[in-house]
């Protein structure tokens, strides 16, 4: 299973350097400064938990276990929701798309995969 970390953690790694890329010198061409603070927010929280992600695949074989299996999982599905929640949200108000806005909704729930992703990593190093 650590492998499969491994290699989500570099696919995310790239895109979060792709994407702050993109947000630091083509974005500002379609939205104002406030929206990319928010794009920005989703790279920084990005890149930071593919930090974490690397940290379990490389911890999966001193802590194999489900605690950590799930401590992966939950940082993949906190990535998605939080960071790329803020991606739509931008994206939304770069085409000036009305209707969509309550999907700034889902970030809260993102975070929330994300800390339950730390709180795994702690039980599993904890059981050991």
């Amino acid at each position: 299973m650590h492998k499969a970390f491994l290699q989500t953690a570099a696919l995310l790694g790239a895109l979060s350097v792709a994407l702050g890329a993109f947000g630091a010198h083509g974005l500002k061409k379609w939205v104002p400064v406030e929206t990319i603070s928010t794009f920005e927010t989703g790279v920084r929280y990005q890149f930071y938990h593919v930090f974490a992600l690397l940290a379990v695949a490389i911890l999966f074989e001193k802590f194999p276990g489900d605690w950590m299996r799930w401590a992966g999982i939950l940082f993949i599905i906190g990535i998605v929701l939080f960071s790329g929640s803020l991606y739509i949200l931008t994206a939304l108000k770069a085409t000036n798309t009305v209707g969509l806005s309550g999907i700034g909704a889902i970030t809260p729930f993102g975070g929330l995969f994300l800390i339950a992703g730390w709180i795994a990593m702690f039980v599993a190093i904890l059981k050991k």
